[in-house]
């Protein structure tokens, strides 16, 4: 395996790339540099916790396409071939064979998986091969086209330190784009030790926290600028207020006080 790895600007420079997270952006440089010459990581849990990211990073990354999962463990770069070019007197073929299998290699050289349904822990994807001589239809039973189909729901993970909070990787995402990285994560926080110590249950972790949670948060940074983190007024702690305005929020959530959109 080569010791050097390269980066194409046309990825990294991207709005997509730049967007996430420095720790995001680290991890996904650490994982190339230790793939095989085809792209493919056997470890990347492994790397994770070496470089110190989250389960979240991991979670980007893969929710935003930049690498591909499969129910193996293994991971392989989308981007690889665009990164790289190998000479072949340099190349070593992967050993992930198996997994090679399942993918295809578009015209500009990413790879994109070529099952027509893949579920794994993190993604659920649907692609149609089309070649040259064979295409694969879905055909359609026009005596069919009344009756409701029933369509699997993105999975929704754990987040949090006492993993209460489950979104899926596409509400993940927009809560970083919409509020930014760090926010997102301390609303995410504020909602999983608030159902921790209440109990609290929402159909939508995903809208609790743009209707109020957020409102919740935003108040709660403010009222620690203000009064700095450990002052309290009489026998009333910032935190006891804290949670006091969370419950005022939901309570008005509820009601349909706040619109949150």
């Amino acid at each position: 395996m080569a010791e050097r790895r390269m980066f194409a600007k046309t990825i990294i420079d991207s709005d997509a790339f730049l967007d996430m997270p420095l720790s995001s952006q680290a991890l996904y440089f650490h994982l190339s540099m230790r793939a095989d010459d085809e792209g493919f990581i056997n470890n990347p849990r492994k790397v994770q916790r070496m470089v110190g990211a989250s389960d979240d990073d991991l979670k980007l990354l893969i929710a935003k396409n930049f690498i591909i999962p499969f129910e193996s463990g293994i991971v392989v770069i989308k981007h690889w071939k665009i990164h790289n070019y190998i000479q072949s007197d340099r190349f070593k073929a992967t050993v992930y064979t198996e997994e090679k299998s399942h993918l295809i290699e578009k015209e500009n050289k990413a790879y994109t998986l070529d099952t027509e349904c893949i579920h794994n822990g993190y993604t659920l994807e649907t692609q149609v091969s089309i070649g040259k001589d064979s295409i694969d239809k879905v055909s359609i039973d026009k005596s069919n086209t009344d009756k409701p189909k029933t369509q699997d729901k993105p999975a929704k993970h754990a987040h949090g330190e006492y993993k209460k909070v489950y979104l899926t990787n596409e509400e993940f995402c927009k809560l970083k784009a919409e509020f930014g990285s760090e926010r997102a994560d301390e609303a995410i926080r504020f909602l999983d030790e608030y159902i921790e110590e209440k109990s609290y249950k929402s159909k939508s972790h995903y809208l609790a926290i743009r209707r109020w949670v957020i409102n919740a948060v935003d108040e709660q940074t403010s009222r620690k600028d203000k009064q700095g983190n450990t002052k309290t007024v009489g026998n009333e702690s910032a935190y006891q207020r804290d949670r006091e305005w969370a419950e005022e929020m939901q309570a008005m959530q509820e009601k349909g006080e706040l619109n949150g959109f």
